[in-house]
């Protein structure tokens, strides 16, 4: 079974980390791992960065500027990755855009990821038609998991489909706007929340963007399976380093 499928079975209200590989080190990406599970994170999101990453805000802009700057690229991060499973346990998740991956062959590329233990990937500008006419095949036969994402704005229709086709779980976008670190949920957003959580998916949703505190966290988790944190996580790995991962989590869960 896959790692995903398996927590959510096994565990409830998840938190997920996303952190940009390269940064702020080229070699700090293994170290993070392990201090993130040391943590009792659920799942790890390894952000593959891009030169031109439309979604993120300027927080995820500036690492992944500086993990290019390192030298980090889809070759360096399975060198990095080959032996990940002798340590980590986690579901493991690549977060990145479709570019680098589309130059790197889709295929060979999810050979890779599912060779170092990969579990799934979130590709956010990769289209849902695209992805089903071209590419799903080739995600079943190295048995990852493809996330997709919806937003305040997506139909409902459309999640519907989403919901018929997703492995894993749904990435839920928190708003309309890009990444980036919020003290608080709004009224709209709540709204959002409980009429995703009323449409009953098969699939559990993670909510993202803009979560970075203990009330954002515990405003998510109750209208979903989990939250997803990014800016918030990368802005304290810029200003602490990573020796002091868990105080960070810890201030989040409140554990």
């Amino acid at each position: 079974m896959n790692r995903i499928d398996q927590i959510f079975l096994t565990k409830e209200k998840l938190l997920s980390i996303y952190f940009t590989a390269g940064y702020p080190n080229l070699n700090d990406t293994i170290p993070i791992l392990k201090k993130l599970q040391e943590a009792g994170v659920d799942i790890i999101e390894i952000g593959l960065p891009f030169s031109d990453p439309l979604a993120d805000g300027p927080t995820i802009q500036e690492s992944s500027k500086i993990a290019l700057n390192n030298g980090m690229n889809s070759e360096k991060l399975f060198n990095q990755l080959k032996n990940v499973r002798n340590e980590i346990d986690v579901p493991l998740v690549i977060m990145g855009y479709f570019n680098p991956i589309l130059q790197y062959g889709v295929d060979s590329f999810c050979y890779n990821a599912n060779k170092v233990g990969i579990d799934g990937l979130i590709i956010p500008d990769l289209p849902l038609d695209v992805y089903t006419n071209k590419y799903e095949k080739i995600f079943k036969k190295h048995n990852l998991h493809n996330m997709f994402l919806i937003t305040p704005q997506t139909s409902e229709k459309r999640i519907k489909l989403i919901d018929d086709i997703s492995k894993g779980f749904i990435y839920m976008v928190s708003n309309s706007s890009i990444t980036g670190a919020k003290g608080t949920i709004d009224q709209s957003q709540l709204n959002y929340f409980k009429r995703i959580s009323s449409l009953n998916l098969k699939t559990p949703q993670l909510i993202g963007f803009g979560i970075s505190n203990f009330e954002t966290y515990n405003n998510a988790i109750n209208y979903s399976s989990g939250a997803i944190i990014g800016s918030a996580f990368i802005e304290f790995v810029k200003k602490e380093g990573i020796n002091n991962i868990e105080k960070f989590i810890e201030k989040i869960t409140k554990k």
